[in-house]
């Protein structure tokens, strides 16, 4: 998983790439790694719709940021989401990215040259 985005080529995971039945849970877990060690680059954790799917989740940034350092895979890390929230409010998030913010998933696949 890459977390360097400073060479301007390397991106985060697509927002649409689910871990297990959570849409943006492993773009959200790219850039969060990347904020913590400082290679961002010129993204924002957390932007708009981070906190907008964390909120349908009911977790906050600090929940994630500690999540993220107990736990080192997307499947340790999904398992920790399923303890924190419930298959509804996922869906719920996932209609959300997919149904109110779908322009900004094109947006972002054209920006990061990713083919549908």
């Amino acid at each position: 998983m890459a977390t360097d985005f400073r060479d301007g080529k390397t991106f985060p995971r697509r927002g649409r790439e689910p871990i297990g039945e959570a849409l943006w849970l492993a773009r959200l877990f790219d850039k969060a790694r990347a904020a913590a060690a400082g290679t961002i680059f010129d993204y924002i954790y957390p932007c708009p719709m981070d906190k907008g799917v964390m909120e349908r989740w009911g977790i906050t940034p600090d929940e994630f940021n500690a999540a993220i350092g107990a736990h080192a895979s997307d499947d340790a890390l999904y398992r920790w989401l399923q303890t924190r929230t419930t298959p509804e409010r996922i869906r719920v998030a996932n209609d959300w990215l997919l149904d109110e913010k779908i322009a900004n998933l094109d947006r972002q696949d054209s920006e990061e040259s990713v083919t549908i």
